[in-house]
């Protein structure tokens, strides 16, 4: 007997979306009737983005390098300092191993950490937002341990797990398990009753009131806390990779420090940020094709 699908949920956000994309094409325009508070209306500005980065440069560059340097280049290196070094990273490498080693060992700790902290997380986020009485159980747990800091367990960590890769991991997961917990069950708890009720007088059962209208509603609040724990991770990552590791940029910044190479030490700190911020535009990309109906309901 095949399953039976509820129809769409009218103002339910796949119904939404499919009616603004109905409109679209037979030319239809919406007006907008309000000038400010409608985030939906609210996009990146590219010309803006430009302006800010170039604005970003000039200060660094007038802060080390200007008229009258505010800075001392020794500890807290100009721009064409940092290139420098970078090109010497890139051609050279850094301590035995190449700049794609370093920066491919840091990738791959991220993206396992938060592998293993999305897999957890989010199971957990949306029992906790849909059984009271798992809810209970989790909540003091939750609260309990998510406001300690990675730094703080590093020692243990390696006690337990070594210092090896599994310690580093497992840091990760810490710092990115609890932002989508939190973020799961916000997104479940945002979820509009009277969806769920209209579903249910469709037909719906549980299965399809998660899958068609819970999970829909809930996607947004899981790619927000998926962005904030990428950041978070990537925060962690130099109190990871502080003791025991060889290659990573976290592991590079901590060297580079205790010979007070600060022009390393900043080249890494950049990077980091070039990545992080790459991988969060693939990230937004992302939501703005899974999620097409975000901010429009």
């Amino acid at each position: 007997m095949s399953e039976h699908v509820p129809a769409p949920v009218a103002g339910s956000p796949v119904e939404d979306a499919k009616a603004s994309r109905f409109g679209r094409r037979r030319g239809m325009q919406s007006r907008k009737t309000v000038t400010f508070g409608d985030a939906s209306d609210v996009t990146t500005s590219k010309g803006w983005m430009l302006v800010s980065l170039g604005g970003l440069f000039l200060l660094w560059w007038w802060f080390t390098r200007g008229p009258e340097p505010i800075l001392d280049e020794k500890t807290f290196p100009s721009p064409f300092a940092t290139w420098d070094a970078f090109v010497d990273w890139w051609r050279d490498g850094y301590r035995r191993a190449s700049a794609w080693e370093h920066a491919s060992a840091s990738l791959s700790r991220v993206l396992k950490g938060m592998l293993i902290g999305t897999i957890i997380g989010i199971p957990v986020g949306f029992a906790m937002g849909l059984s009271r009485v798992l809810r209970g159980i989790f909540d003091p747990i939750v609260e309990l341990f998510r406001p300690v800091p990675p730094l703080a367990l590093l020692p243990m960590f390696i006690m337990w797990f070594g210092i090896g890769e599994e310690s580093k991991v497992n840091l990760l997961v810490w710092a990115s398990v609890w932002v989508m917990i939190i973020a799961s069950r916000a997104g479940v708890l945002g979820v509009s009753g009277s969806k769920v009720h209209a579903a249910y007088s469709l037909g719906a059962n549980k299965w399809q009131i998660l899958r068609y209208v819970i999970l829909p509603n809930a996607l947004p609040e899981v790619f927000t806390g998926l962005r904030v724990a990428l950041g978070v991770s990537w925060g962690t990552l130099v109190a990871a990779e502080l003791v025991g590791a060889e290659k990573g940029l976290g592991a590079s910044i901590y060297i580079a420090s205790r010979f007070f190479r600060m022009d390393i030490v900043l080249m890494n700190i950049v990077i980091i940020g070039v990545i992080g911020a790459l991988m969060d535009l693939v990230m937004r990309l992302l939501e703005s094709r899974l999620i097409p109906w975000r901010g429009k309901s």
